[in-house]
């Protein structure tokens, strides 16, 4: 009876992984097939490299370069914020927070990971894009604002990930700095993080994927202007909210140049996962 069990949890495993790869498969064959067609259509240079994006136009435009570098502008200003705050909450309430305020602060953060997407674009359309307004200038609604947002959405990712990896070094690491004469800062951050670095590192590269992936908070703050940015006080679209906006009335070429944007979208993943899994491999190497 043991062996049947343990057979059949086995194929039940092997069925639940079997269903990831099968629908990311079908992402996949859905998004390229429909995708590559549009580019080869518009032309690869002309939609990655085009700075003018008009659906409407005859003849039409479909460059999508203005919503790439509002991507990669909004997404690194969110890892500036978001990744040093979460970094050092994580170690805070790992090796330095009370029980008392850890039984407050854990829940609020698992709190912070549960709020909808349109209520932090709520909050940044009602509170940050005034307050950017009045202080720093501009419209308020720019890459500024969305950084922010998108900063404060990453950190439970990030905090809670890299927690779990700094609470799963064994401890024989920090009393053996301790006992060879580091102070417990040190026995902290110069033992105990370095060996949860691949922990830490997923932890980003998930962060990066939920600012990169985000859409609804950052379509409401972000300005929504297809045109290349001069400053982080200038608004932008990002890949996301260029799907959202015009996908619902879009048709023919128009609407496989959306999923061709989704393409690009796809592969910026794709290729950050890659890069992060390559520093990985070549420090473990090293190790």
């Amino acid at each position: 009876m043991k062996k049947v069990t343990e057979v059949g949890m086995k194929v039940l495993f092997f069925i639940c992984a079997l269903m990831s790869v099968i629908a990311v498969a079908l992402i996949c064959i859905f998004l390229f097939a429909n995708g590559v067609p549009a580019m080869a259509k518009i032309g690869l240079f002309d939609f990655l490299c085009g700075t003018n994006w008009a659906p409407a136009n005859v003849p039409a435009s479909y460059g999508i370069l203005p919503m790439i570098v509002g991507s990669l502008y909004v997404t690194a200003g969110a890892l500036i914020i978001g990744v040093p705050i979460g970094l050092f909450t994580a170690v805070f309430m790992a090796h330095y927070c009370p029980k008392p305020l850890y039984k407050i602060l854990k829940p609020a953060i698992q709190l912070l990971a549960g709020i909808p997407s349109v209520v932090y674009g709520f909050f940044g359309l009602v509170v940050l894009v005034p307050f950017v307004r009045n202080n720093f200038g501009g419209t308020g609604s720019s890459i500024l604002t969305a950084s922010i947002i998108l900063g404060i959405m990453i950190l439970p990712t990030i905090i809670e990930v890299t927690e779990s990896s700094l609470r799963a070094v064994p401890h024989s690491y920090y009393e053996g700095a301790v006992g060879l004469g580091a102070s417990h800062e040190r026995a902290v951050f110069a033992t105990v993080l370095p060996a949860a670095k691949s922990g830490v590192t997923a932890g980003i590269v998930l962060g990066i994927g939920r600012a990169i992936g985000e859409t609804m908070a950052v379509q409401l703050i972000v300005g929504n202007q297809t045109v290349i940015p001069n400053s982080i006080l200038d608004g932008v679209r990002t890949l996301t909210t260029n799907i959202v906006m015009e996908m619902g009335y879009s048709t023919g070429l128009h609407r496989e140049a959306l999923i061709a944007t989704a393409v690009v979208l796809f592969v910026f993943i794709l290729l950050i996962n890659l890069c992060c899994s390559a520093l990985k491999n070549k420090s473990n190497a090293k190790a």
